[in-house]
């Protein structure tokens, strides 16, 4: 098995797109390549699953625990050839003055080498210096080797290669020239995500073959070889009865969902029925409703176009059905969206307008808190804090002063600086964005709930049993 970690001195190094096309080109000669993204992300993901044709893992300090991440890392790693680790930021950075957060603390507890993408535009001799420093700020971290990337052209890779070569013991592993045709567009959250993007797979396979001719493949797998098998991790089980149907919001507009919080849905019991809010006019057969993160903003004519299913879905939220919505999708559940000079009608039932702006309202990790009004919350639970994080640039405007909210925020941003999680019926639409974990088994406890609401037999004790 080979196992590594790729990451960069800083963010836009380039190193998402070399990330792909080595996931792609490694896919294309036969491997199992099993992708990993570190931190809160799902834009990425979606460019990683779809390079390699398997679901892309998240890894994330501050929702999940170390014992946790290493039994994901073991679970879904111990059928690949290959497991690749995408980083953010630059490979020390972190939230906190010791980096226990950082690139460089996941690369220690999983034991991955380290492939350092470096944006070498402008450099020469400097390399050098860049290279040792980061080699010498942890001896703990092992950089297996160094990819360049965003070269000038051939003058240039061999300036840098003999400078390296001189004055360090790091292998070049690859050099990645300059090239237009392999940029992936980018707006405010990131890259356009994968599933918006009508020319992925032809972007992908330009960079995988840009990956084969640029980076030496055998020499980086060398590099990356593992003797030393992952433990054996329990398997998931998903019951043989599935007693409640769950409609998911999943298309070009609405794409930002864990693939572990679907699959925590499918164990506690759920069928889960996709459906597009562009194109499917009636809303199907389903007791409850998930509509996740994304890019309504960019979708907002067509979204108001589809009447029927806005109609459709207001009608279950105000007949009682259980709904739970994240950012994209509580903006969608507004009563209008304004962005650039223009508004359009949403499906109404949240009483509140969602309005863009140019800059970021929420950003960050963020820690919340259970009130009275959370629909699936236990009494007595208001004094956990929940782990969530949350991206967004729009607010909700309007809102009844008496409107109930289903957290307090300890930290960031949510609704108002105070509360997040709007509560109408049975329906919690908040900004921040849950991941299902042993401190936060959201997924179980929806369930739970649309099982109680269903008047499942046994919907009660499971409900008591699930714990934040």
């Amino acid at each position: 098995m080979h196992r590594f970690l790729v990451s960069a001195a800083h963010k836009s190094s380039g190193k998402t797109t070399v990330s792909i096309g080595l996931a792609a080109e490694l896919s294309r000669r036969g491997l199992a390549v099993q992708a990993f993204k570190k931190g809160p992300d799902y834009i990425d993901p979606m460019w990683l699953a779809a390079a390699t044709g398997r679901s892309c893992r998240n890894l994330d300090f501050n929702l999940s625990t170390p014992a946790e991440l290493q039994l994901e890392f073991a679970r879904h790693g111990a059928g690949a050839d290959i497991c690749l680790v995408e980083g953010n930021k630059g490979l020390y950075d972190g939230l906190d003055l010791e980096g226990r957060n950082s690139n460089a603390a996941l690369a220690r507890l999983l034991d991955l080498p380290v492939v350092l993408v470096l944006d070498a535009r402008g450099m020469t001799r400097g390399i050098a210096p860049l290279i040792l420093g980061y080699q010498a700020f942890d001896r703990s971290i092992r950089i297996a080797g160094v990819i360049l990337s965003r070269l000038g052209g051939a003058r240039h890779e061999a300036k840098l290669r003999a400078v390296i070569e001189h004055y360090t013991d790091v292998p070049v592993l690859g050099a990645m020239h300059e090239d237009a045709r392999l940029a992936i567009a980018e707006r405010h959250l990131g890259l356009m995500p994968a599933n918006e993007d009508g020319t992925a797979h032809t972007r992908i396979a330009l960079l995988a073959e840009a990956v084969g001719r640029q980076v030496d493949l055998e020499r980086l797998l060398a590099a990356s070889v593992s003797n030393v098998a992952l433990p054996a991790a329990p398997p998931l089980v998903r019951p043989a009865r599935r007693g409640v149907r769950i409609g998911i919001a999943r298309d070009r507009a609405f794409g930002f969902y864990y693939s572990d919080d679907l699959e925590a849905l499918e164990c506690a019991g759920a069928e889960l029925v996709f459906f597009d809010t562009l194109r499917d006019a009636r809303l199907p057969s389903v007791d409850g409703l998930i509509i996740g993160g994304g890019f309504p903003e960019i979708f907002m004519r067509e979204l108001e176009a589809n009447a029927a299913l806005r109609g459709e879905i207001l009608a279950a939220i105000e007949a009682g059905m259980p709904a739970y919505a994240e950012c994209g999708g509580l903006m969608y559940l507004a009563r209008s969206l304004s962005w650039r000079g223009d508004t359009r009608r949403m499906v109404g039932a949240i009483p509140g307008d969602v309005v863009m702006h140019e800059r970021p309202v929420g950003r960050g990790y963020v820690k919340l808190t259970l009130t009275e009004a959370h629909p699936w919350g236990n009494r007595g639970e208001g004094q956990f804090e929940i782990p969530a994080h949350e991206f967004h640039y729009s607010s909700i405007e309007g809102l009844d002063p008496n409107t109930r909210f289903a957290y307090r925020v300890a930290r960031g941003f949510g609704v108002d600086g105070k509360s997040d999680g709007i509560v109408v019926n049975n329906l919690l639409a908040a900004y921040s964005h849950l991941r299902s974990s042993g401190s936060c088994d959201w997924a179980a406890r929806f369930i739970a709930f649309v099982r109680n609401r269903a008047g499942e037999p046994d919907a009660a004790p499971a409900l008591l049993s699930a714990v934040y």
